[in-house]
Order: structure tokens, then sequence, then C-alpha cells
């Protein structure tokens, strides 16, 4: 008698054929519908990326022009931020995670979670379509008056797609609060909730509150450029700093709706591969709340060299460092969730240390962009990519890796290959070092930002930096082979291969389509790994045997 005649009927079974993908209403699959999409805009967007690294290997511009560079400078950070980064880990680890963490059934509206994924998907075919078209040249940002006046791509088509995947973004949100308040499961009070899900709520809250600006702010350009309404341009009454107020108030808690789940995953990693409690539970867990509220306050640091007032400024710089503070918790929680702990290095812990290294880096560098006089210095240079890539790379990337490595055996029911994971995390490790640790020194010496030609004196950092995106690409590409071949042909997991705590591993791997055949109930703290029977399971590495 085959095993496989043995196992409970799980989510991936139940139902075959596109049809019952694409109208399903089980938050797993919908996860995977995500997966599958955000995957296919990462390296779209890491394509540009490549490109531009190419480009800027010899100083003068003789890959692509100018306006060909603008455009794939402004093409991936469109892709990136808002078809990535944003949806990323709430959409997808947060989508399958979350009722099962909680030991829910599914998410408190099912349906809603599936429209979220079609208005994501039509949201990204306006993006698309401006890419077609050939592409925007404003930037991520979408800065007034180029947006408005002088820019001469598809602007409004891009504007338009990144609009349309707000209301996905908002749709997310309202599911996950609404579910975190009314589906826990008896005994799961809010202080013995995993860190994850406190990051999830958080996340959630900004996503809510935060994005009807941007989508506010993006219908306004849109206005302007194709009806001439002045709201931004001084000579028709508008102010053109306007915008920047409207877009930084979304896009500074933008930032944590990207980094707070990955803060989540990392929460949920180290302690379970140190065998340690989580230090600081409590701290932790409020400290998530104080980012997303400390968020909303802080969107002035972007404007220090846009003529606003110095008394804002200094205020500004004030919150800017207060805001750290919390981030700065987490990060000596975790540390000291470290210490003495029986720690061992499978892959999603390498990732999950990663995260902690690159994320404190860049955390310290965005202390000099806090202060005042610094800021003025390196403004608009490549320190402020650096800073950014070493906390939306190098943290949120490395945080969802890790995350996806450390639940892989739940959502697919396979192990992958520990040896290929752990060389492909430190090969991202030392690439993205070798890729964003000159991009510092070039800026701090005055290499401006979005430049596709530079002085010769540049090049050898610029050079190390191209080197390292290649060997990035790499170990990026690398997971995108053995995880794939691990869902075919990978060695069964069982139910808790890591030996972890949460609600989530007590079920089969995969799930059943509706999680748990009984309500769990919850009697003890999060991260009790001083209860018994927590060892790492052991597992066949071959294939089902009869």
């Amino acid at each position: 008698m085959s095993t496989e005649a043995l196992r409970p009927s799980s989510y991936l079974g139940e139902g075959a054929g596109p049809a019952a993908w694409l109208l399903t209403t089980d938050h797993k699959r919908v996860a995977w519908l995500y997966l599958m999409s955000l995957t296919a805009f990462f390296f779209l967007g890491g394509a540009f990326a490549v490109l531009m690294r190419v480009e800027l290997a010899t100083p003068a511009g003789d890959l692509v022009s100018d306006d060909t560079y603008n455009r794939l400078f402004s093409l991936h950070g469109i892709i990136m931020v808002w078809f990535f980064l944003v949806p990323s880990i709430p959409a997808t680890l947060g989508n399958f995670l979350l009722p099962l963490m909680i030991g829910a059934r599914d998410l408190a509206f099912p349906r809603l979670n599936l429209a979220s994924w079609y208005v994501f998907i039509l949201g990204s075919a306006f993006a698309l379509a401006s890419v077609l078209a050939g592409g925007v040249d404003t930037g991520w940002t979408f800065y007034t008056p180029l947006s408005t006046l002088y820019a001469n791509g598809f602007v409004s088509m891009a504007a338009l797609g990144v609009f349309i995947v707000g209301f996905s973004t908002i749709m997310t949100g309202i599911n996950f609060i609404v579910t975190i308040h009314t589906l826990r499961a008896p005994g799961l009070t809010w202080f013995r909730l995993p860190i994850f899900v406190w990051t999830m709520y958080a996340t959630a809250l900004v996503m809510v509150l935060a994005t009807p600006v941007l989508a506010a702010s993006l219908i306004l350009i849109v206005l302007e450029r194709v009806f001439g309404i002045g709201i931004f341009n001084p000579a028709l009454g508008g102010d053109p700093l306007l915008f920047q107020h409207l877009f930084w108030f979304y896009s500074h808690p933008a930032v944590y709706i990207m980094i707070l789940p990955g803060m989540g995953v990392v929460s949920e990693v180290l302690p379970c591969f140190s065998r340690r409690p989580l230090f600081g539970y409590k701290a932790v867990a409020l400290s998530s709340m104080a980012i997303a509220v400390f968020g909303f306050l802080v969107w002035g640091h972007h404007m220090f060299v846009s003529g606003q007032s110095a008394y804002a400024g200094v205020l500004f710089s004030f919150l800017s460092f207060c805001v750290a503070i919390p981030s700065a918790i987490k990060v000596f929680n975790w540390s000291l969730t470290l210490r003495k702990g029986e720690i061992t290095f499978e892959t999603p812990m390498l990732y999950a240390l990663f995260f902690l290294a690159l994320f404190t880096f860049g955390g310290l560098a965005g202390l000099f962009l806090a202060a005042l006089a610094i800021d003025v210095h390196v403004h608009d240079t490549y320190f402020v990519v650096a800073h950014f890539h070493y906390i939306m790379v190098g943290g949120m990337v490395t945080a969802y890796m890790a995350g996806l490595h450390f639940w892989w055996p739940k959502l697919t029911g396979r192990m992958y290959s520990e040896t290929w994971g752990r060389i492909a995390a430190t090969v991202t490790f030392l690439g993205f070092n070798l890729t964003f640790f000159p991009q510092f020194v070039l800026g701090f010496i005055g290499m401006p930002r979005r430049y596709h030609t530079y002085p010769p004196e540049f090049q050898f950092w610029h050079v190390l930096s191209s080197a390292g995106a290649v060997v990035l690409a790499f170990g990026y590409l690398m997971p995108l082979f053995y995880l794939g071949w691990s869902m075919f042909r990978g060695a069964r997991a069982p139910a808790n291969p890591w030996g972890a705590t949460g609600l989530e591993w007590q079920t089969a791997s995969p799930p059943p389509p509706h999680n748990f055949d009984t309500m769990p109930s919850v009697s003890r703290p999060a991260y009790d790994y001083a209860m018994k029977g927590l060892q790492h399971e052991t597992f066949s590495p071959h294939k089902d045997e009869a």
C-alpha cells in the first residue's frame, strides 16, 4: 500500500485545473497565486537592474541612451516597490499563514481575498502595458512637475496601475485586521500571538490608513497631466511641493509595510533555530505597533533640501531618530535571543542572521540621513540608494527568503536541498554586499544617483558594484531551481520538520483544505521552547516507498 494513500487530503489536491485555482477562495491557494505573480515581477524588475549595472560598468553611456536609462531605473523602481516589495510577505506568507497561526479555517473574507488578487492583476496589466508601450521616465516617485509637465513616457498608464494595486493592498489590510480580531482560537490572547501576527496587524493598519493618500496623489497627477487642472503647477495656482508632502506621507509608512513583515519572519526563525524563547516578547510586539505609529510622523525627512521650514526640518530630524528606537529594540532582543542558544545553521537561519547584519548596517546608515547637515551633503547621491537597498533588499528580501525556506515544507509538503539552500544564502549575502557597499562610498564622495555617465574616478566603485550585481543575480536564481525541483522530487516533509511551536506546525504538511480538523486551543505562550517533544522531526531523504 502506498504511503500516499495514508496521507490526509491536502489543499493542493483539492480540485485540479485552472478553474479550481483561479476561482478558489482558499487563502492558501490565493497565496500561491500571489507568489507566482510576485516572483515574475521580481525577476522582471531585477532584469532592469542588471541592465543598469552593465551600463554603469563604464563611465561613458555606451550601452543605452540617457532616455532609455531613465526608463530603466524608473521601471525598476516602480515594479520592485509597488508590485513586489509592498505586497510580497503580506500577500504570500501572510495570506498563507495568518489563519493557520491563529487557528482559523480561513481569512474573515475569503472572496475579498481572491478579489484582491484580481485587482492586483488588473493594476499589473496597466503597469506592464506602460512597459510595452515604451516605459516611464519619472522615477518610481512620480515627482512633479516632471511627471505632470515634462515627462514624455506613459506616466498616466503607470500611475493608474499603481493606483489600482493600492485597492488590492487596502483589501488585504482590512481582511487581516478583521481576521486577527475575530477568528483567534480559544486561549490565543493578544500576548500569546506569534510576532509574525503582530507585525501583520501593524502592517495592515498602515495599509488601510496610508494607501488612500497615495491613491489620491496619483489621481491628482493624472488629472493635471490629462486635463490641465492646476494642482501642482504654480502657473495655474498649484504647489509642486504639495505632491512631495502627499507622496511621502504615504511612502515613508510604506517602508514599514515592506520591512515590518520581514521583522515578523525573523522573529519566528531565530527562536526556532536557537531553541530559545524570543527575548522580550512584549517589547518586540509593542515595538511593532510603535513603528507603525511613528512611520506617519517622519515624512518630512525626505524633504530637507526642498526649502521647508528650518524648524520643521529639526522636528522631522528628531522624529526620525525616534523611529529608530523601536527598531533597535527588536535588534537587541533578537541578539539576546541568540545568547546561550543551541544554534543550528539551517537555510532559514542563515537568511535570518544575514537579515540581522544587513538591516542593522542599513539602519545605522539611516541615522546619517536623519541628521540635517549630513543629509544635505549626501541627498540624491548613491548613499541614499545604498541605504534604501540595505533596508529593502538586504532586509526585506532576505527576510522573505528566510520565511519562504522556513515555511516551504508547510506550503508544499516537501523538503528542499539544505546544501543548495546554504550555498544560495551565502552567495546572496556576498553578492549583496559587493553590490551595495561600494555605493555608500560613491555617495559620500559625490556621485549623484540616476546618472548614466560619470567621471572616470568613480569607475572602480561602479565596477565592483556591477560585479556584485551579477553574483547577486545568481544568488536569487538558485532558489528558483532547487525549490522548483523540490516540489516534485523533494523528500516528504513531516508536520513539524523544524520542531517549531506555532499552531501552523500542528497540522499536516501541506495542510488540509480547512487547515484543522478540530478547533485548536492555546494554553501556552508563544515560543515555549521549554516544551518537550519539540525536537526536529526526521524525514526520509528518498522518494515515497510502497
